[in-house]
Formats: C-alpha cells, structure tokens, sequence
C-alpha cells in the first residue's frame, strides 16, 4: 500500500509513517510538503492508495489542493489531517467528497482506527460535527461502500467497535455501572474497563460522562448475551 502525507511539518509526518506502518509490512510512504509536491505525487505511476493531507499547506488555498487531488485521482480516498476542529470547516471539507476528518489532537490510536474505517469503504466523522452535520438536515451525501450516502455515528461505530463493545455502549448509555454491566453480560468487571477504553478511543472521549452523552443520540440494540467476551 503507497500513502501519500501530506504535511509540512516534519515531526507530524514521522509520527504518522510510524504508525501508519502498523497497517502492515507493505506500507510505503511518499511525502508532500507543499500544493506543488502534492499535484506530483498525484501524477505518478503508481498513484497512492490513501491520502493523508493538511489542510493548511504552503502554496495551498483554501481547499482547493483537496480538491484538485480529488479531481486528479477520484477514487483515492482521501483523509483530512487539521489542527481545526471547527464543525463547520469539517463539514464543507466532507462535503467535496473528502472520506474522513481528523483533528490532530486525536490520539494516534484514533487516527489509526479512523484511516481503517475508511480502508474499509466508510467514511471517518469526528464526533464534534456529527451534530452539525445532523442539525442540517439538508440530505448533505457523503461516499460511504457501495455507492454515497450519509456516514452516521451508528455506523462508524459498528466498523470500530466489536459487538460486545457496542453492547457495553448500550449499557452504558442506560448508566449502568461496570459492576451491572459485567453481570448482565457475564463477563469480568476487568474485560468491562478493557471495552470501555475501546469504546472511548472510538468516540474520541475522555470518561463515561462524555461517552453517556454521544451515546444518548444512537438507537443502540439490547444487548443480545450471546457473547462471552
């Protein structure tokens, strides 16, 4: 796999590429560091399989190096790496058909579930423009697997967390304490806190209060108790 980084600051794109090479022993890098590096690395044989970019880069306005990137190779999935977390700014970026935001506040970890989410056909939405981009209401269509479409939380969740992760977000979201939690699944208090921190890294939280509150706005299903672990 060949990843385009795109990022001018140097530091950034070490730490990336050396979790990036978590994806596996193929991974390869090429690295853009202006508007101009960027329409070259579009341009050659063989182009990127996945794109990670800047949205503030030398030479660049605005979002016009997004979009000619995604004029130049339209089916290059295409990832918004930003110091912004403004959901307006996400929202107009998802808008020209970029498959994923993530602020660089996010944990590498996040960064690392959010680009194989979207490896995988989705597309990555940070949880602070999820309300933006559901208050809208104006049917805004994001590429998703199989075709476009809007890329809800739910849905996200579904491709990060197993199912027994988000039978622990059920749960949680009825303020179940890890304790009610184990014993309604049948499973250790210790595999509760291991699923937590899972669910937290998806949802980009820091504790079960903000967790509580992403969770109230997803139709989560009951738990099934099939599961053992």
């Amino acid at each position: 796999m060949l990843i385009l980084i795109a990022d001018d600051h140097r530091l950034i794109v070490e730490g990336v590429k050396l979790k990036l090479a978590e994806l596996g022993p193929d991974t390869q890098f090429v690295v853009a560091s202006n508007a101009d590096e960027i329409r070259a690395a579009s341009a050659q044989t063989p182009s990127p399989d996945l794109a990670l970019v800047d949205m503030a880069m030398p030479g660049a306005h605005g979002t016009d190096h997004l979009e000619a990137l995604h004029t130049a190779l339209p089916s290059l999935p295409i990832i918004v790496l930003s110091g912004s977390e403004d959901p307006a700014v996400i929202r107009d970026v998802l808008h020209i058909g970029i498959r994923g935001y993530i602020p660089k506040s996010y944990s590498p970890d996040v960064m690392l579930s959010a680009i194989r989410l979207v490896l995988s056909g989705g597309v990555y939405v940070p949880q602070m423009a999820l309300a933006e981009i559901d208050a809208a209401g104006d049917g805004t269509a994001y590429p998703g697997k199989g075709g476009t479409g809007r890329a809800p939380l739910h849905h996200q969740l579904a491709l990060l967390l197993t199912d027994r992760q988000m039978e622990v977000l059920f749960l949680l979201k009825k303020g179940s304490p890890n304790k009610v939690i184990a014993r309604d699944l049948k499973i250790s208090e210790g595999t509760v806190k291991i699923h937590l921190a899972a669910i937290f890294r998806a949802l980009s939280v820091r504790n079960r209060t903000e967790a509580v509150s992403v969770a109230a706005k997803l139709d989560l299903s009951a738990p099934s108790q099939q599961v053992s672990s």
